[in-house]
């Protein structure tokens, strides 16, 4: 017999999979070991716009670059394909935010009844960004204001999304000198196939310029618009303690788990899943209660709110069927694999689609309607608890499960570091200035089963919060490090750098700070916007000592949140393959010119030790240009006391002694 080899670095999840080997079960590693990615359109040396094609652009050297049937170079086929990867991913996420917005329209307007604005002083935030009125006005005239204004960013001609007014003015500038300022959402997802579309663009600089005005309509616009209104409908998160990994499955008790990326219908179940009836039903098929679980990012969603636990992300998803224990997935849309429909037919598990935009050969349909939230909740944990009683014993049943602390909002994080009355980005710049925080990376995207599946994510966080890096976590990065056991203030104490766990020790908070799902990278966004704003760093998101990292990207949207970094002023790693490494001059582009243009680039480098070197060498020669302390571990400036929650706290009760916290 083969040795096996490991496909997955969560213990959990390679239990399940040898589980699975040997009841002759296939899963997404599987499919991996026998489809190897084509070696030409791996690299972006292949043209399909047209029917002349597809071309294969091979044999030529760089001087002389191969061409297809119409004379495209491949300088501009893979140039194209990567923009259609950025108009996609920009439409996943802004289609996403879309139907948040008319959500919060209904909502304001009394349409639907089963919603309501949930957090006040995050709405008033946001009119105030967009110049809405709202003093001594009715909550839901101001919603209703604030949800017409997004509806309009989508469909706007001219002009430039209302968002854009957050970043730094001086990366406006570079934007508005690049001709990269979108316009609305739509026009440039449109324009973007139009440009890559047979005999339209062929100067790749040109075609990469306009990638990255659609990838800023995502960062800017759709992605910052879901994340506000999220907030505003459910509430702006703050810490929670949860559980992750597949032990969150109770065997005496009704397992749901809700799939997918759009939060509505997930917080219906979380609220319906409480009601007494409810239990009533499910005690009355034999289970002793309802348990709730996350699967991806509409885990995070419902974690960050209300603590509901998690069973990790991407690659997850068909292991925990196999555990043999969830009685219902409910899936919506983005990355969910057909493949769990297969899968659900050797257990009991019912795959429950649920958007009218995404439907699975083989599962149960319930169509969500925003006018019927609570009825179609209702009625699918209902389904859960029907087939409770069909559950078998064969599984792969996991034990394993950790602790995590989630929720960490740009509010909260500016909230944490002085409290109500003196919140700020200050503490946290002082930190870094003074050495403690070398810098910050932003390690996000998806896990990936062509390589051992969240290992990079753990290799990279252990090392980086080790070299003193404050980390921010998103999407399937935030489960990776969930179901290792990476998000707990203890963490830091076992692993971080002297500074680094000075700082966490000091204000209460683990090394890495879960922000959410993938729509909420545009917290990074705003944080680094209030941490130039608070001064003492860049005057502009591009200089910060801040890197991102997606290192098992797999996802379309992955490449568009990328390019909106890039283009915003961030370095940017993505691990695996170039999808245009065929080209050297893409590649000269995104590297070399980006970074002269925007403070950014975009690097794919497959090494794991070789992107942690690149993000270190970024952020170092980040603090040399704005001429920061030199960073050495364990030695740090003396000119600033670091004050904990409770020194602040005192500070406000001195200053404001009448006002309770």
């Amino acid at each position: 017999m083969d040795k096996h080899i490991m496909k997955s670095a969560n213990e959990a999840a390679e239990k399940i999979i040898e589980w699975g080997e040997e009841h002759k079960l296939e899963t997404c590693f599987e499919r991996a070991e026998k489809l190897k990615p084509c070696p030409i359109g791996e690299t972006g040396a292949c043209c399909k716009v047209c029917h002349m094609g597809p071309c294969r652009l091979v044999g030529k050297n760089a001087e002389e670059e191969a061409m297809g049937v119409c004379g495209a170079p491949l300088s501009t086929v893979a140039a194209r394909n990567l923009v259609r990867m950025i108009a996609a991913g920009t439409a996943a996420h802004s289609d996403h935010a879309r139907d948040m917005a008319f959500t919060l329209l209904a909502a304001a307007t009394g349409e639907v009844k089963d919603f309501q604005i949930t957090d006040v002083r995050k709405l008033y935030r946001v009119a105030e960004i967009l110049g809405i009125e709202f003093e001594g006005r009715p909550v839901n005239d101001v919603a209703k204001d604030v949800a017409l204004k997004f509806i309009e960013d989508f469909g706007r001609q001219k002009g430039e999304l209302y968002y854009l007014k957050r970043a730094p003015k001086k990366t406006q500038e570079r934007w508005v000198k690049w001709g990269v300022a979108p316009r609305g959402i739509d026009r440039e997802v449109c324009e973007a196939m139009h440009r890559t579309s047979v005999g339209v663009d062929h100067d790749p600089d040109h075609l990469l310029l306009h990638g990255l005005r659609t990838a800023l309509a995502d960062g800017w616009g759709g992605c910052m618009i879901a994340t506000d209104i999220t907030d505003i409908l459910f509430g702006t998160p703050r810490p929670v303690k949860a559980e992750a990994s597949f032990g969150i499955f109770k065997e005496d008790e009704v397992n749901l788990v809700v799939h997918g990326h759009e939060p509505s219908l997930a917080e219906m179940i979380v609220d319906v899943a409480s009601e007494p009836e409810i239990i009533a039903y499910a005690k009355s098929k034999g289970a002793k209660g309802i348990n709730l679980g996350g699967m991806c990012c509409t885990a995070n969603e419902v974690l960050m709110r209300h603590g509901i636990p998690t069973a990790g992300g991407f690659t997850n998803q068909e292991l925990g069927i196999m555990t043999g224990l969830v009685d219902v997935m409910t899936v919506d849309v983005q990355c969910i694999m057909p493949a769990i429909a297969e899968i659900s037919k050797k257990f009991h598990t019912k795959i429950i689609t649920t958007s009218e935009k995404a439907k699975i050969p083989g599962a149960m349909h319930i169509e969500y309607d925003e006018h019927r939230a609570r009825e179609i909740a209702r009625e699918i944990v209902k389904h859960a608890c029907d087939n409770y009683q069909n559950r078998k014993t064969e599984g792969s049943h996991i034990t394993d499960k950790f602790p995590v602390v989630a929720g960490f909002s740009h509010e909260y994080i500016e909230y944490m570091q002085g409290g109500r009355w003196r919140a700020s980005f200050r503490p946290l710049n002082d930190a870094i200035m003074a050495g403690r925080i070398r810098g910050v990376v932003g390690l996000a995207g998806c896990d990936n089963p062509r390589v051992p599946s969240t290992g990079i994510h753990r290799y990279l966080a252990t090392e980086l919060i080790k070299n003193d890096v404050l980390i921010v976590s998103t999407g399937c990065g935030s489960a990776a490090c969930g179901t290792a056991g990476y998000l707990t203030p203890e963490m830091a104490l076992e692993h971080a750098g002297p500074g680094l766990r000075e700082v966490c020790e000091a204000i209460g908070i683990p090394p890495i700070l879960h922000l959410g799902a993938c729509v909420d990278n545009s917290r990074i966004l705003t944080i680094l916007s209030a941490m130039a704003e608070e001064g003492g760093l860049s005057d502009e998101i591009g200089g910060m000592p801040g890197v991102g990292i997606a290192p098992e990207w797999m996802s379309e949207k992955a490449v568009a949140i990328g390019c909106y970094f890039a283009a915003s002023g961030v370095p940017v790693i993505f691990g695996g393959e170039s999808p245009v490494g065929a080209s050297h001059e893409v590649t000269r582009i995104m590297t070399e010119v980006w970074w002269e243009r925007f403070k950014g680039s975009m690097h794919f480098e497959p090494d794991p030790e070789k992107m942690l070197a690149m993000a270190l060498d970024y952020i170092d020669k980040a603090r040399e240009a704005l001429k920061l302390k030199k960073y050495e571990p364990g030695k740090f400036g003396a000119e600033r006391v670091l004050m904990d929650m409770a020194a602040r706290r005192e500070l406000e009760r001195a200053a404001k002694p009448h006002i309770g916290l």
